[in-house]
């Protein structure tokens, strides 16, 4: 058999690995994409940001349905067929993976079935259902993600569960625990308290999404609790203390008061983080340097081995994202094909939470903008002062811009509210033109519209909203 010599071989077919496959056909370079799964997609569409926002959507909609009496819409004893909501997001699925596969034959990527490993300089060898092959290759980028970490002692199964089996689940359960609050524990926390499940979340840091803004961590812990949901925040949960029994589970946590107290719910979602996919790849086979188990990576993407390059979830410091796993990839791709690549800037990454109410961010919180040494001023725009949000009967949250007061420079954006996840583009794009606090005060915002809750927030950084 002929052997083919590639000019780039991609381990890992989620957004990042075949965007980059992609980007890279459409440059002309010979590529092989590498998947160890049945089908292409990776973690994001299969069991992680695609189905988990199709069955949020399913939620909105269920809400909405509960409320219509007060749009004057009667409806005669709704009834959610849960079993129906995760068919409809199977298909949706399944519609996107075959979109994945039909971009791999257009722009004449070879997909190659099996797990990938680097054994030096230019050779994967792939070991899969045709029986192990060595490919060669000019350059490697690895795009193989990660996966849910675990608490000690514990294995997930169909009471103890992470992103994967939570999903599988074709039932609302009655009462469900979670430990971690940040963007996959609060989202499933929302979607499953609107289904009518008894929501308990227990995060160890003092605040849930930690990540965010102080003041959006404040109002979404205190719109879940309005919503039902209880939050216990500074919690320790005692792994050695999860026990099955007939029913669910019991686990025992110290909370901030110093008190322990047993929980007991059906079941137990761990949503404590993601670790690197990182072993089992070959790396010992190279130079590559790692960072508590994370790839090192320069601005271009590339790793300490020549010729091999990292994106997405295995790169230290990295946001674990999708959009910021392709963006890694076009970077990756073009210095590899000798292009323009513009290095992804940290605090140009959107961050986008789909709970109700929806969180974006981008940027430095006001926290992180004073301990930079900024003479800050903020701006804050309540969605209750906008009219489309009346409208549209969702008045939590707000708009909060974070800025420099000596030139107006856009420093960080952080929206809790109505399609939060939406409006977020028009500050990431204004901060990606460098644009300025004046620039968006002059900006016409179309009434009325909940992203005019934007342009109020950047007039009240001097003071001059004109509806709050």
């Amino acid at each position: 058999m002929e052997k083919v010599s590639y000019d780039l071989i991609v381990i890992g077919s989620g957004p990042g690995g075949y965007s980059a496959a992609v980007r890279a056909g459409q440059y002309g370079l010979k590529t092989a994409i590498v998947e160890k799964d049945p089908k292409l997609g990776g973690t994001c569409l299969h069991v992680g940001c695609i189905p988990t926002k199709a069955l949020l959507h399913t939620a909105d909609v269920w809400t909405h349905i509960n409320h219509s009496e007060e749009e004057g819409i009667s409806l005669d004893k709704p009834v959610l067929h849960y079993p129906k909501a995760v068919d409809r997001k199977d298909k949706i699925v399944g519609k996107h993976a075959k979109g994945v596969e039909f971009l791999m034959k257009k722009n004449k990527v070879d997909v190659v079935a099996g797990f990938g490993t680097i054994k030096g300089r230019g050779k994967v060898e792939v070991k899969g259902p045709k029986g192990t092959q060595t490919l060669e290759t000019k350059n490697i980028l690895i795009a193989s993600g990660s996966e849910a970490r675990m608490l000690p002692g514990l294995t997930p199964d169909d009471t103890i569960l992470t992103n994967i089996e939570i999903l599988r689940m074709t039932t609302i359960p009655k009462s469900l625990a979670i430990i971690g609050s940040g963007a996959v524990g609060v989202e499933f926390g929302s979607m499953f308290a609107r289904f009518g499940t008894q929501v308990t979340i227990l995060e160890m840091l003092p605040r849930v999404v930690p990540v965010e803004d102080e003041e959006v961590s404040k109002e979404l812990a205190r719109v879940f609790k309005k919503q039902g949901i209880r939050i216990e925040t500074g919690a320790k949960v005692d792994p050695a203390s999860v026990k099955k029994v007939e029913g669910g589970v019991i686990l025992k946590a110290v909370l901030s008061n110093g008190k322990e107290e047993e929980f007991c719910a059906e079941k137990l979602l761990v949503a404590v983080g993601r670790a690197p996919n990182t072993d089992k790849i070959g790396l010992e086979n190279t130079k590559v340097e790692l960072n508590r188990g994370f790839i090192k990576v320069n601005e271009v993407q590339q790793t300490a081995e020549p010729g091999v390059y990292a994106i997405g979830d295995v790169v230290a410091g990295t946001p674990q994202l999708a959009h910021v796993a392709s963006m890694q990839g076009m970077v990756a791709v073009a210095h590899i094909a000798g292009k323009p690549a513009k290095p992804v800037n940290r605090n140009r990454i959107p961050g986008c939470t789909y709970t109700e109410p929806g969180i974006g961010s981008v940027g430095l919180t006001e926290a992180q903008a004073k301990s930079e040494g900024y003479d800050v001023k903020v701006g804050k725009f309540p969605f209750m002062a906008n009219s489309k949000a009346s409208i549209l009967g969702s008045h939590d949250g707000f708009v909060k811009v974070v800025a420099d007061a000596k030139y107006g420079e856009i420093l960080g954006v952080h929206i809790i509210g109505p399609e939060a996840y939406e409006l977020i583009s028009e500050a990431v794009t204004a901060m990606e033109a460098e644009a300025t606090v004046e620039t968006l005060m002059s900006t016409i915002h179309a009434h009325p519209t909940i992203y005019e809750a934007v342009g109020e927030a950047f007039n009240a950084v001097y003071g001059l909203a004109i509806n709050a």
